[in-house]
């Protein structure tokens, strides 16, 4: 079961949707409104959206005629880093220049007890379904980063699976890894959705598979494929670093790592189009805009 928001005479409605792609709306101001009343009465946000749309109709439209917004307002998205064997190799060749033979501090981190996690982005830095995500303007070596969202409560306890797109400017970090915090948040840099994934729905998490698509005029030029089965670090490791002597607020987003990289002499451009899809939560779409600064 999926989750998502779209908007309807300019408000935010919640919804679920079924295998079958069929809409139900839901009686819930929100994500989070969702996860406190299954709290309060003892049930799970699964059972009681099965509660609520047992005698109500779908929708009378589909998925796709809808004006979807990010699935929840995360208060914080942090991030989690060279959790797969491609992001290291691609870090090491931004810090040296192609020099894939020389040992960086990005091989450390990679067989560290400790992982790479950072400050990502907040609600109004996040973008939705297509929605733009902005180039930022002093970096000429930009991708989009694909990545499974784990969406949080305060405890630090998985609620569900959404798609993140960690928007990453290659030669800024690639100049100086204390540079991480510029690489990586400006302004349109996140995009989260097109929902969230129930936990309770999910089998296994590590057995799903993300697809990156980029579109320049009309043209696939970029596509990669990896599955959640190849990080190296599990969810509950990251989840545990980033609770430590830190305050995790309901509906925190913890993107957990790219193996996705497109080829290094590609960079975004505006009116590029990127697609991004997780098996079970479906396709996150975004526009690329240049920012107007």
């Amino acid at each position: 079961m999926r989750v998502i928001r779209f908007l309807e005479n300019s408000l935010p409605v919640l919804a679920a949707v079924t295998e079958e792609d069929s809409v139900y709306p839901l009686p819930f101001a929100g994500f989070l409104e969702l996860v406190n009343q299954a709290e309060a009465k003892q049930t799970t946000p699964l059972r009681l959206i099965l509660n609520s749309i047992e005698k109500a109709a779908p929708l009378p439209r589909d998925l796709e005629s809808l004006q979807l917004i990010t699935p929840l307002d995360a208060p914080e998205v942090w991030a989690a880093g060279v959790t797969y064997e491609r992001s290291k190799e691609a870090r090491n060749y931004e810090a040296t220049g192609g020099k894939m033979d020389q040992t960086t501090f990005y091989d450390k981190v990679y067989d560290a007890v400790r992982p790479e996690i950072f400050f990502k982005s907040t609600a109004r830095r996040t973008v939705g379904p297509n929605q733009p995500v902005y180039l930022r303007g002093d970096s000429n070596w930009q991708i989009p980063e694909p990545e499974l969202g784990l969406v949080l409560n305060h405890k630090g306890e998985i609620l569900g699976y959404t798609i993140g797109n960690d928007m990453s400017c290659r030669d800024i970090e690639g100049e100086n890894p204390l540079y991480l915090p510029q690489a990586k948040i400006w302004r349109h840099s996140c995009s989260l959705g097109p929902a969230v994934l129930l936990a309770e729905a999910v089998e296994d998490p590590y057995r799903m598979e993300i697809t990156c698509r980029i579109y320049r005029n009309g043209q696939k030029v970029v596509e990669g494929s990896a599955n959640t089965s190849q990080l190296k670090r599990k969810f509950a490791e990251l989840v545990d670093y980033l609770k430590r002597d830190n305050e995790i607020f309901d509906g925190t987003v913890l993107l957990t790592g790219t193996s996705i990289v497109p080829p290094d002499d590609f960079t975004l451009a505006d009116g590029d189009r990127i697609e991004i899809e997780i098996s079970g939560i479906g396709v996150l779409s975004n526009p690329v805009k240049r920012s107007a600064g």
